[in-house]
C-alpha cells in the first residue's frame, strides 16, 4: 500500500514537496518533525501519515496508520489518491511514473 514515484532525483523531489508546503503553495498537506505527511482537511488530518523513503531512482511513501486503529481501504484510498493528485498537479515534470500498490509494500508500517 505504498506510493512509488519513479524519478531521477528522489531527494530533490522530496525537498521540493516540503518547500511547496512551507511556501503555502500546497495547503492541503503538512509534514511533522519526523518528515511524515498528513492530509490537512479536518476530516482526514492525522488519520494516517505517509512516510517518505529515498531509494535509487525512486521516492516511496509508506503509509502509517493510527496506533490501535485499523487502517481501512477507504482511508488508504483517500490518502494515496489525494497525494498522487497533488504530485501530478505540482510536480509532473519531476517524475515519469507514480503508482500505488494494493498490498503492503516497503516502507509501509501498519
Amino acid at each position: 500500500m505504498a506510493i512509488i514515484v519513479k524519478t531521477q532525483n528522489p531527494s530533490g523531489l522530496l525537498s521540493k514537496i516540503k518547500k511547496a508546503i512551507n511556501d503555502k503553495s500546497i495547503d492541503t498537506w503538512s509534514y511533522d518533525s519526523d518528515g511524515d505527511f498528513t492530509h490537512k482537511p479536518e476530516q482526514w488530518k492525522n488519520k494516517a501519515w505517509l512516510r517518505p523513503k529515498v531509494y535509487s531512482n525512486e521516492l516511496r511513501f509508506g503509509i502509517l496508520g493510527q496506533k490501535d486503529t485499523e487502517l481501512t481501504k477507504y482511508l488508504y484510498g483517500v490518502y494515496h489518491g489525494r497525494f498522487i493528485e497533488m504530485l501530478l498537479n505540482h510536480f509532473d515534470s519531476d517524475f515519469n511514473q507514480v503508482q500505488a500498490t494494493a498490498v503492503k509494500t516497503e516502507p509501509d508500517y501498519f
